[in-house]
């Protein structure tokens, strides 16, 4: 409920036209979708909803009597989770970010929905994996995975602050507007930096001591 709450929060308020005025809000919109609503949403374990729909019952029921048992969920399943969820998280923020893709999307407000749908998406691609490996044993995998997904950010949100010019014409509105417009998406660049490395390395860290306790009680046993 509290990441729907997110979601409608970004897309369903005065909060969601935002974007259109400053780089900095539009980025706040991403952050929040991929990396509090996205989590969230995770944590409250959609599936045992959705297996109480009558479609999916009605499914389960066929698998089970043709003898068909559910997917495996092996460690091989979940690096293939990992996997995609990585290149759909990264892929989704450089895409958008592409100034012909921003720009357009800014400019079309069924093409706004779908980036915000695409980051919403990615984001629970890309910590599904985190969340199910968390809730189950924790593997040295999650740390390593959490950091390498900080680098392509880390990248994008360094050339946002130190490029020195406007990347986005959208937010430059005359000659004044230059400086105005520079100072926002240095802002907004710092801010996705300072965001990103705290939402992914903050878990990461917290995965590492849960895992050096786990670690000490096996010895001491």
């Amino acid at each position: 409920m509290s990441g729907a709450l997110v979601v409608a929060a970004v897309v369903a308020t005065p909060f969601a036209n935002v974007d259109h005025h400053s780089l900095t809000g539009h980025m706040v919109q991403h952050l929040v979708l991929m990396t509090l609503a996205a989590p969230l949403i995770l944590l409250g374990k959609p599936e045992i909803v959705w297996r109480r729909r009558p479609l999916f019952g009605l499914t389960h029921r066929l698998s089970v009597h043709h003898g068909q048992g559910p997917a495996p969920s092996g460690d091989r399943h979940r690096d293939g989770h990992a996997i995609v969820g990585w290149c759909a998280g990264t892929a989704c923020v450089i895409w958008w970010h592409v100034p012909s893709m921003f720009e357009w999307s800014l400019q079309s407000g069924g093409w706004h929905e779908v980036e915000q749908g695409t980051f919403l998406l990615a984001g629970l691609l890309f910590w599904r994996p985190v969340i199910q490996r968390w809730s189950t044993t924790v593997l040295w995998s999650i740390p390593v995975y959490l950091f390498l997904a900080t680098l392509p950010c880390d990248a994008l949100a360094a050339f946002l602050a130190f490029c020195g010019r406007p990347v986005y014409s959208a937010y430059v509105h005359g000659p004044a507007g230059v400086s105005a417009a520079l100072l926002d998406q240095e802002v907004a660049g710092s801010m996705m930096w300072v965001w990103v490395n705290f939402a992914y390395l903050m878990p990461a860290v917290l995965i590492a001591i849960q895992g050096l306790g786990r670690h000490e009680q096996s010895m001491d046993l």
